[in-house]
């Protein structure tokens, strides 16, 4: 049975439909776009943010203004060691986080590019970690990645996590139509959703929503991104996108489906696929051998750079 809060929430959304569905799909747009409070946190992600407080002091911090004005933390943390021994640094890897994450987080991901010999930028989305508000959506997080880029890119590639991974596809892409398209060599995306508009549908089902409040959040995101939320197809825009990307996902995430990564890799044959069992939809990130592919797969590309 769901909570009582739910249920309650779930009969206004219902009766909505009837009498102002349009102010009912605005609300629900502003539901989901709502982040976790700082005091939502857990124990265990407490835990987690202490245990890495010495990794994070090696970072060189920024605070960034996006398109949007909103302001974000960007972690600059330099290679170990300090010079490759292929002769000198190599390029710059962006790191995204997803929902409810942070920096902290992504810790054996930006370890195992920095010991590989890349600079390592790490954002905290608006709404995450060192970066202020209660608000994401594809929009502000698009932003942050472009500023991100203005500052420190190109990129060699952007890896994401979860939303992060949606979010990488569509900042090059080019899906958020105030924004240029963000250059980069590379995207791995790790259980990542494929599909905004799926993710939507689940939402509405989830609100009880009716048909004209589900169309009213929809122009929520085509009022924000200047696109339809049909866009949002990171099979679609992977087939315009002719970037290698790597999806990483698990049989056993129960977050989101490893078939978002199918959908991905049904793009073409520069989408490979790579499933992993028994890690689960947090797990993934922190994994040995996903750290190992991920890095590896990224320097495919310098190493072609330096024979040629």
């Amino acid at each position: 049975m769901a909570p009582f809060h739910i249920s309650v929430i779930r009969s206004v959304f219902a009766a909505s439909e009837h009498v102002a569905p349009q102010l009912a799909g605005r609300a629900a747009f502003e539901l989901f776009c709502r982040t976790p409070g700082p005091r939502s946190q857990t124990s265990g992600e407490r835990k987690a943010v202490a245990r890495a407080r010495a990794f994070m002091d090696e970072a060189r911090h920024h605070r960034l203004r996006t398109h949007f004005g909103e302001c974000v933390a960007a972690h600059e943390f330099r290679p170990q060691p300090l010079e490759h021994p292929g002769g000198g640094q190599l390029a710059t890897v962006l790191v995204v986080h997803g929902w409810r994450s942070r920096t902290e987080y992504m810790r054996a991901i930006v370890e195992g590019f920095r010991t590989a010999g890349y600079r390592v930028i790490s954002l905290d989305l608006p709404g995450h970690g060192g970066s202020p508000g209660r608000r994401l959506n594809m929009a502000n997080a698009v932003a942050a990645v472009r500023v991100a880029a203005d500052w420190f890119g190109p990129f060699a590639a952007i890896v994401g996590h979860s939303f992060g991974g949606a979010v990488a596809v569509n900042a090059a892409a080019g899906s958020v139509g105030a924004l240029a398209p963000v250059a980069t060599d590379r995207i791995v995306a790790i259980a990542s959703p494929s599909s905004m508009p799926r993710l939507f549908a689940e939402f509405g089902r989830r609100l009880h929503l009716g048909p004209r409040s589900q169309s009213s959040v929809e122009a929520q995101v085509e009022r924000l991104t200047g696109n339809p939320i049909g866009v949002f197809e990171s099979s679609r825009q992977l087939l315009n996108l002719p970037l290698p990307v790597l999806a990483i996902h698990d049989e056993d995430d129960r977050e989101v489906s490893a078939d978002e990564a199918r959908a991905a890799a049904r793009a073409g044959d520069h989408v490979r696929l790579y499933l992993t069992k028994g890690l689960g939809h947090r797990r993934i990130i922190s994994d040995p051998e996903v750290v190992r592919r991920t890095v590896a797969f990224v320097g495919e590309r310098q190493a072609r750079a330096v024979l040629h």
